[in-house]
This record gives C-alpha cells, sequence and structure tokens, in this order.
C-alpha cells in the first residue's frame, strides 16, 4: 500500500486512464500550463500534450457542451469545471443534454464523459465557491453521481467513471485535497464500483450516513460517541448517490434501529431528506426514535472564518443530533 493525498490520487486515476486508453483526454479551465486550480492535473499537460490536455476558454456552458459532442463522437473526455457553483453556467448541457442524450436517441448514441468539480466550505472562497450541491444533480436521472471521501475512493471511483459508457458527475470536496490515505500500489487496475456503500465503522446502537467529507466527520464523532457517552455507532458512506446503495443503509439501520444522516448541503430537499424518506419508507418498523438530520445552515456560505465554520456540521453537532435520538425514547 502506499499513502498518497486525495489530489495525487485523482492524478494517478486521470494518467493511469489516459494510458491505457487514448480515446481519453482531458479539457478544462487552467488544467494544463497551470496544472489546475487544485493541482489535480499536475505533470499531465508534459506528458500527453495539448492534444490530450486542454485549456478551455471560461465558458462552462461551452465546456460540458464540446465535452457531450466529443462523447458522443467515440472519445471519452474528462471535463474538469474549478467548483460546483460555475456548473450552474452548464445546467442546459448537463441536464438538457449529456443527461438524456442517449434516451432521446433511443439508445443508439452513448455520452462515456465525466465532469469533475470540487465543493464545499472550510477555505474562506465565500458563498460562489463554497457551496455543496449534489443534491442538485441527484435529483437528475441519466447520469451517475459520485462523492468519494477517501483518496482510495476518489482514484478508484474516477478510474470507473471513466471507463463507464453512462455520463459521471464525480463530485470532490475542496477540503479533502491534501487528505492521505492508502492506496494499493500494485495495482494499475484498482476500481471502486458504483453503487456499493462501505460501512467505515460498524456498531450496534446507531446509524450515521455521512455524505463526502462528512462520512470523515461522521466517523469522529462516533469516536467521541463511544469514548463519552458508550453509544457504537455504525458509520455508512453511501460513496455513490446514483447508483445508491440504499441495501446496505437499510440493512445497518434495522439493526441500529436509529439513524442520523450527516451532510454539508443546505437542509431543503438536500441528499439527507431523500435519503430519510427511503428509510421511513422501507424500514419504518425497526426504527425507535425519528431519523436525525445534521446539514449545513440554511443560508449562503459566509466568508468570514467563524461564520464559516458554524455554517457546516462538526462532531458536536452529530454527537449532539445522536444523544437526542436516545432521549426521545
Amino acid at each position: 500500500m502506499a499513502v498518497v493525498r486525495y489530489r495525487e490520487a485523482l492524478n494517478q486515476a486521470l494518467r493511469e486512464e489516459m494510458q491505457r486508453d487514448e480515446s481519453v483526454f482531458l479539457m478544462g479551465e487552467d488544467i494544463g500550463v497551470f496544472n489546475g486550480a487544485f493541482k489535480v492535473t499536475q505533470g499531465l499537460l508534459e506528458e500527453f500534450g495539448e492534444k490530450r490536455v486542454r485549456d478551455t476558454p471560461i465558458s462552462e456552458n461551452t465546456i460540458v457542451g464540446m465535452g457531450v459532442g466529443a462523447a458522443m463522437t467515440g472519445l471519452r473526455p474528462v471535463v474538469e469545471l474549478m467548483t460546483i457553483n460555475f456548473s450552474l453556467l452548464a445546467m442546459d448541457q448537463i441536464v438538457n443534454h449529456m443527461a438524456t442524450i442517449h434516451y432521446m436517441f433511443g439508445g443508439q448514441v452513448k455520452v462515456p464523459m465525466v465532469v469533475r468539480m470540487p465543493q464545499g466550505a472550510g477555505h474562506q472562497l465565500g458563498p460562489t465557491h463554497s457551496h455543496c450541491l449534489e443534491a442538485i444533480y441527484l435529483h437528475v436521472p441519466g447520469m451517475l453521481l459520485a462523492v468519494p471521501s477517501t483518496p482510495a475512493d476518489a482514484k478508484g471511483l474516477l478510474k470507473s467513471a471513466i471507463r463507464d459508457d453512462n455520463p459521471v458527475m464525480l463530485i470532490e470536496h475542496e477540503y479533502l485535497y491534501g487528505r492521505r490515505g492508502d492506496i494499493p500500489d500494485d495495482d494499475e487496475d484498482f476500481l471502486v464500483d458504483f453503487g456499493q456503500a462501505a460501512i467505515r465503522r460498524e456498531g450496534e446502537d446507531v446509524t450515521l450516513v455521512g455524505i463526502s467529507r462528512m462520512a470523515s466527520t461522521a466517523e469522529k464523532a462516533a469516536e467521541v460517541l463511544a469514548e463519552e457517552h458508550e453509544v457504537e455507532a455504525e458509520v455508512i458512506d453511501p460513496r455513490t448517490l446514483r447508483p445508491l446503495d440504499l441495501d446496505t443503509i437499510l440493512d445497518s439501520v434495522r439493526k441500529t434501529n436509529r439513524c442520523v444522516i450527516v451532510e454539508e448541503g443546505w437542509p431543503h430537499g438536500g441528499v439527507g431528506a431523500n435519503l430519510a424518506a427511503l428509510i421511513q419508507e422501507q424500514a419504518f418498523d425497526y426504527l425507535d426514535a425519528p431519523i436525525g438530520r445534521v446539514t449545513g445552515a440554511d443560508l449562503p456560505m459566509p466568508y468570514s472564518k467563524p461564520l464559516e465554520q458554524i455554517a457546516y456540521p462538526h462532531e458536536p453537532q452529530v454527537v449532539q443530533a445522536v444523544l437526542a435520538l436516545f432521549r426521545d425514547l
């Protein structure tokens, strides 16, 4: 095993897939000469040249549209958008074209492309760079959606996404780019399957479901619960939201009889709201308490560091939400 950073794991995935398949190429703002805003594409321009690592104008709608056209003709573009907030400028291409062309053409045309983009708070980048918007894309059928929280999952899911014939949204977290983790260093075919959740910690008393970076926050909260409150939490990281491994979540809830869902996004219409509805529908008889949700604050992300820190969840909020389930008995 090798210990690498999240950004390095993504870089490895891109390099290995570009070496394996000449139809894979990259497009995005500042991904070539500048090596990407978060240095994920570092060194790839020198290795593969301008034909396969393409710096683009500042026009998200155009970048994604070019990717759709390229994918329709048999290439496998990986499009990088500088933040998920900027993807809103490409909503027409993503929702009306990338996700629907396979269906509109009766399955005769595939759109095998990946859109990579970071999201999330913690770096004082203000509201136009820091929101978590995975719930918007969860709403859209016709494409896959991944939210890796570890370097291994970042690499394995990106490699799987590039090889998939469906369009894929791979949402990374800005705060995770420097996170270190183990990755197999002797397996260039290391893949992580879509639709397979990871059980990060086993427990008997409550199920914690953490989305993206919040999977790590849930793990830390579980340690506090065990050490200070003798509550053993099971932590589940869905890893992909489309397809969703609902069976693993339901099996855990049927075992623990309680559930708290943790996400950084807004509370209304969020990923947690969707999961809570699914759990309520399919595991109601096993619940001993209402499903808890911990979310980001219902407001634009503040620039001020102290305000930013209280605008997204940390371990104490998760611990409080879990203990509230036991007080409700």
